[in-house]
């Protein structure tokens, strides 16, 4: 199957496979997190994510059955008690905050409010105050890592307009500028996963994919979400080409990318190349980057596309994964169906939509 032949009717089967498969994945095997980031019944992280993608699709398509897995996931949940504050927890919030505007839950509000300021008055800051990428398992004094940015960072800014507390957009402003400064690679335009203010250094200074995808996909969402002052908006959009530019270089013949971006010994990686893609072709659409890069998105949209099986699971998906102090740590990160392979190949298909005739 390729997208020149595609019709909507066959993507929007598509999708409703790859919804199915996040709505239903089973842990199979002994995890590594101390709490599953595989099944959709955890506030963390990779569920976050799918929740953010299922959203998205709902507002394109006002899919009510979408609305009311949306609402009734986040009620059960509610019901249990919501998990300590950190960066990964805050990430479905994004999605709660969308959703108090549909329902007018005045409990969901209450709860982004009360997120929110804890976000941008309490959360650990790193020197510069930068946002510490603090998680459920360890503190991570002194760190910055780009998926802070997909995970804590969207909901700041989203939460300053739908509050329209200036503060809150400015903050999220200077924790971009802040991640920029430390995390990108000046050779390359692309982004290391990490930078640490104690050892003074970024780690293994490795390219890792997913960690610019979390960047691509997440500032075409911003853009959407926040009204920038011109001169930042330039400059995001600036380091934006900068960086597809440069992924264009690394893609492989298959259309996808390396777990490590310049690395071609590590794995092809499905989750990064659909987010990749989705970033890439949305970019192109709002006028962001050249048209010339479409082709590129394309590549990437069919080789994910080649990645999903019959029953809707997205297959060759990184697990979570940690900073790591050599490239073969992520070389050996193993890979399994995730949330987050699920969503980020779910954005990518609706995205699709837009570029079927072109």
């Amino acid at each position: 199957m390729t997208i020149n032949h595609l019709q909507r009717e066959e993507v929007e089967v598509l999708i409703a496979k790859v919804i199915a498969g996040m709505q239903d994945l089973e842990v199979i095997n002994e995890e590594e997190a101390p709490f599953s980031m595989i099944s959709m019944e955890t506030w963390d992280w990779s569920q976050g994510v799918g929740l953010f993608s299922l959203y998205l699709y709902y507002k394109e398509t006002g899919n009510r059955e979408i609305l009311n897995y949306l609402t009734d996931w986040f009620d059960r949940r509610l019901r249990e008690g919501l998990p300590a504050k950190n960066v990964n927890t805050m990430c479905p919030l994004l999605t709660l905050s969308y959703l108090y505007e549909e329902t007018r839950t005045p409990e969901y509000l209450v709860i982004c409010e009360e997120w929110a300021s804890y976000a941008v008055n309490e959360m650990p800051r790193t020197q510069e105050f930068g946002i510490t990428h603090v998680t459920r398992d360890s503190r991570n004094e002194g760190e910055l890592r780009d998926e802070t940015l997909y995970m804590t960072v969207l909901f700041m800014g989203r939460m300053g307009v739908l509050l329209r507390n200036e503060y809150y957009v400015q903050e999220s402003i200077r924790q971009f500028l802040v991640h920029l400064k430390y995390l990108t690679d000046t050779q390359t335009g692309l982004f290391f996963h990490g930078w640490s203010f104690i050892r003074r250094d970024n780690f293994a200074r490795v390219l890792w994919a997913r960690g610019n995808a979390w960047y691509l996909a997440g500032l075409v969402d911003y853009l959407d979400m926040v009204q920038l002052p011109l001169s930042i908006e330039i400059f995001l959009l600036a380091s934006m080409e900068q960086q597809v530019r440069k992924l264009t270089e690394l893609q492989a013949d298959s259309g996808m990318w390396h777990t490590l971006l310049d690395d071609k010994d590590s794995y092809e990686e499905t989750s990064a190349t659909a987010g990749f893609a989705y970033g890439i072709l949305k970019a192109v659409r709002k006028g962001y980057i050249s048209e010339t890069y479409r082709e590129s998105g394309i590549a990437a949209l069919q080789a994910v596309l080649n990645r999903i099986d019959v029953t809707g699971m997205v297959q060759g998906v990184s697990y979570g994964t940690r900073l790591g102090l050599t490239a073969q740590f992520y070389k050996d990160i193993p890979q399994s169906s995730m949330p987050h392979g699920q969503s980020m190949t779910l954005l990518m298909l609706v995205e699709s939509l837009y570029h079927l005739d072109e």
